[in-house]
């Protein structure tokens, strides 16, 4: 099985479109359907991607437990191709965030994504702290997430940075543009860094300026050729064609996303009933789009700017 050192798999990230796929659940009990999912894991990767983050946010990570989270990266590390990193994440308190980095190299991850502290504000010494002891025990790569109740600042990141030689990333869940800038400014490229806002091709064109390279596509889960080509148009900074996929497609879309809580993973579910790779419903406390909104998300599916128009 291929292997990453966590700097190889920094700039293996950092090199293409990133995706977050979906964990399908059975409509009946809401168990894991490991199938469907394998099924899904594979079509996925046969596009050229950075990377595979199994279980992420909108793989509903906050609704499995820790045995299913393991089982639904040991899905994903076997069904992906040779070659492809799979991201496993790890969060709640200190301690289980540790259980959840051992278990993600039993299961065969390459990497990890840190996500915030449960519930708890916390202070900068306390983050220090927290990522430092996740870093010591693992040897994977490990990306943090700043978002929430994890808001790292310059500072922090410089010296996690110092402190932890497998800290390979910082994904940003914040959107502020003087912290992301002052941040590539002062570490450069130690890191690599991950735009992630929901819906993040909204943000994508500004934040390349400040070092984001890459960001995590939920679009990709349902209409991979649009989002590869959406990725492309960035990163060659065509701002027309940018601008022309975020009018006809995106900012719609996530009209759609911003009318209730939750609807960021719901909609992508939706967006796979819609077309045809349906992964069942989302779990509680989520909640499924109507009948009316999926048949206006088909709607505006069906009318997606062809591929490298």
């Amino acid at each position: 099985m291929t292997s990453f050192t966590p700097s190889e798999l920094g700039r293996r990230i950092g090199s293409g479109l990133l995706s977050f796929p979906v964990t399908h659940f059975d409509a009946d009990d809401l168990s894991f359907a490991e199938d469907a999912y394998r099924a899904n894991i594979e079509r996925l990767s046969t596009y050229e991607v950075g990377g595979l983050f199994a279980a992420g946010g909108t793989g509903e990570f906050f609704s499995l437990t820790a045995a299913e989270t393991e089982q639904v990266v040991r899905a994903a590390v076997r069904a992906a191709p040779e070659g492809t990193p799979i991201l496993a994440p790890a969060g709640y308190g200190t301690r289980t965030a540790i259980e959840y980095a051992q278990a993600a190299e039993r299961a065969g991850a390459h990497g990890l994504l840190l996500f915030p502290p449960y519930l708890t504000e916390a202070s900068q010494e306390g983050l220090v702290r927290h990522v430092e002891a996740v870093c010591r025990a693992t040897k994977l790569g490990v990306i943090v997430y700043g978002r929430a109740n994890a808001v790292y600042s310059a500072d922090t990141l410089a010296r996690l940075a110092d402190s932890c030689p497998n800290l390979i990333g910082y994904k940003d869940g914040i959107g502020d543009i003087d912290a992301m800038t002052r941040i590539y400014t002062r570490l450069g490229e130690r890191l690599t860094y991950v735009g992630g806002l929901p819906t993040a091709e909204t943000f994508a064109l500004p934040y390349l300026e400040l070092g984001v390279t890459t960001y995590s596509s939920a679009i990709f889960n349902f209409l991979p050729e649009f989002a590869l080509d959406f990725y492309q148009a960035v990163r060659e900074r065509r701002h027309d064609t940018v601008i022309k996929f975020l009018g006809d497609f995106v900012l719609p879309y996530t009209e759609i996303r911003n009318r209730q809580g939750g609807y960021a993973v719901s909609i992508v579910k939706a967006g796979m009933t819609a077309t045809g790779h349906g992964a069942g419903p989302v779990r509680p406390p989520l909640t499924d789009l109507t009948a009316a909104e999926l048949a206006e998300l088909t709607a505006l599916i069906e009318g997606v700017p062809a591929a490298r128009a």
